[in-house]
């Protein structure tokens, strides 16, 4: 599994928040989790997707790449064909039930 509708939206909230632990605790998940499911996301994709900053003194931060953004983009386009594939596969074996 590279991508998820769950994993796309834990890299919205990294996207939303700017930050991996306040994604985390958006999407009620350990922190960890969300870490973990970031690097398994980079590590088959074999690309960047979450830069991190390490605090200082306005604190750390994370924000997707432009790569992230782009593969965002098609996965939204891809859910929603799935979607839509569905809807008339049900229509289609099942009529107006």
């Amino acid at each position: 599994m590279v991508l998820s509708l769950w994993r796309a939206e834990l890299l919205r909230a990294v996207a939303t928040t700017g930050s991996i632990s306040a994604a985390a605790e958006q999407l009620k998940v350990p922190y960890r989790t969300a870490w973990q499911k970031i690097n398994e996301i980079e590590t088959r994709l074999g690309v960047k997707m979450v830069e991190t900053q390490i605090g200082g003194h306005h604190g750390g931060g994370a924000r997707l790449t432009p790569t992230a953004e782009r593969y965002l983009e098609q996965f939204q386009r891809f859910a929603h064909d799935m979607e839509r594939f569905v809807a008339d596969a049900y229509v289609a074996n099942f009529g107006d039930e």
